[in-house]
């Protein structure tokens, strides 16, 4: 399942920007964890690694550290966004992304 994740966002990637190649793709693949690097001719870059949490459980859990970035078209501007999801949902963090306000 987690190959079939990773092989569906790898190839988004692709797809999403025709004109850029894959210059870079690292991934090893286990039963409970994985890791994987991808870096297209465009600036493009993703990094991730996921573990299985509380294995064989009731609460089994995959928890997820990653980051995305990519270079505006239009400005030359480096956008960069790391991530963690888990239980607790997708959890992005970036200078360019809004941020609640302190209730």
């Amino acid at each position: 399942m987690k190959t079939a994740i990773i092989f569906a966002c790898l190839l988004a990637v692709a797809f999403a920007r025709p004109d850029a190649e894959i210059v870079r793709l690292d991934s090893d693949v286990g039963p409970e964890s994985y890791v994987y690097n991808l870096e297209t001719s465009d600036g493009t870059k993703k990094e991730e690694a996921g573990q299985l949490k509380n294995i064989g459980s009731e609460n089994e859990a995959i928890v997820v550290h990653g980051s995305y970035s990519w270079v505006d078209e239009k400005t030359g501007e480096k956008f960069t966004v790391n991530y963690v999801a888990d239980e607790n949902g997708f959890q992005p963090q970036g200078a360019h992304l809004p941020v609640a306000p302190v209730a």
